[in-house]
């Protein structure tokens, strides 16, 4: 990864054609990912959000600041790679779905989860057909097997780079209903980061917040955005 640590060498990022898609040019040079395969994207917002983030960079390249960039990589070098065990992989989420799994107690927190999560596991059911249990506690609930198929279908049939933001969506939310709530237009990103966390926000408004957990959340809540950025770019 040491090509991330470089020093500006461009003076101007831009996007051109390119069999299969768009490429992102540094002057006339063409970008390569980090196992230095052709970084062609296959929709011209995406080519120029990837430019955007390389004219931004100033001395010294900060991989932190191009999330777009990144997850183009991952699409190219890593989950085109192994698509079907990357699908595979996020449909099993529906198995063991965040929104599925509620809280013993106290009332309060209990009715919550129904009046936030419930319409959401409504929309599943009309949408792809999918009804899915629910269950108090942490026992694990065996769902209907012919649900989870419909459920995970238009997961199997993404490509690598819907793959790769698809799968921020849910690793950080937990949840495949969430994240294809998200897809689908369904749920604002926003919106469905804070369903997500519906148990934590309880945790804070009894005890306080703790400052390094609030940190981590904050980072993993700019992941989950990036994430359906790039969805929007892609589409």
């Amino acid at each position: 990864m040491s090509e991330w640590k470089a020093k500006r060498f461009w003076k101007e990022a831009g996007i051109a054609p390119a069999e299969g898609g768009w490429q992102v040019l540094l002057d006339s040079r063409p970008v390569r990912t980090p196992a230095k395969a052709a970084l062609v994207l296959p929709t011209q917002a995406l080519a120029r959000a990837v430019a955007a983030e390389w004219q931004a960079q100033e001395e010294r390249i900060d991989p932190r600041s191009m999330p777009v960039t990144r997850t183009s990589n991952s699409a190219i070098d890593k989950v085109a790679l192994q698509r079907a065990e990357v699908a595979e992989m996020l449909a099993a989420y529906g198995g063991s779905d965040l929104l599925c799994y509620r809280a013993l107690g106290p009332a309060e927190l209990v009715a919550r989860q129904a009046v936030e999560w419930d319409p959401l596991l409504d929309w599943a059911k009309e949408r792809y057909g999918a009804g899915l249990s629910t269950v108090s506690g942490v026992m694990p609930v065996t769902q209907d097997a012919a649900a989870l198929e419909r459920l995970s279908a238009p997961v199997r049939e993404m490509e690598p780079f819907a793959l790769a933001a698809f799968h921020d969506l849910v690793a950080l939310s937990g949840s495949l209903v969430l994240a294809l709530a998200v897809i689908e237009g369904r749920l604002e990103a926003e919106e469905a980061w804070r369903l997500s966390r519906l148990d934590e926000e309880w945790q804070i408004e009894q005890w306080g917040a703790d400052e390094e957990a609030e940190a981590m959340a904050q980072v993993k809540r700019t992941a989950f955005l990036d994430a359906a950025s790039f969805w929007r770019l892609l589409h």
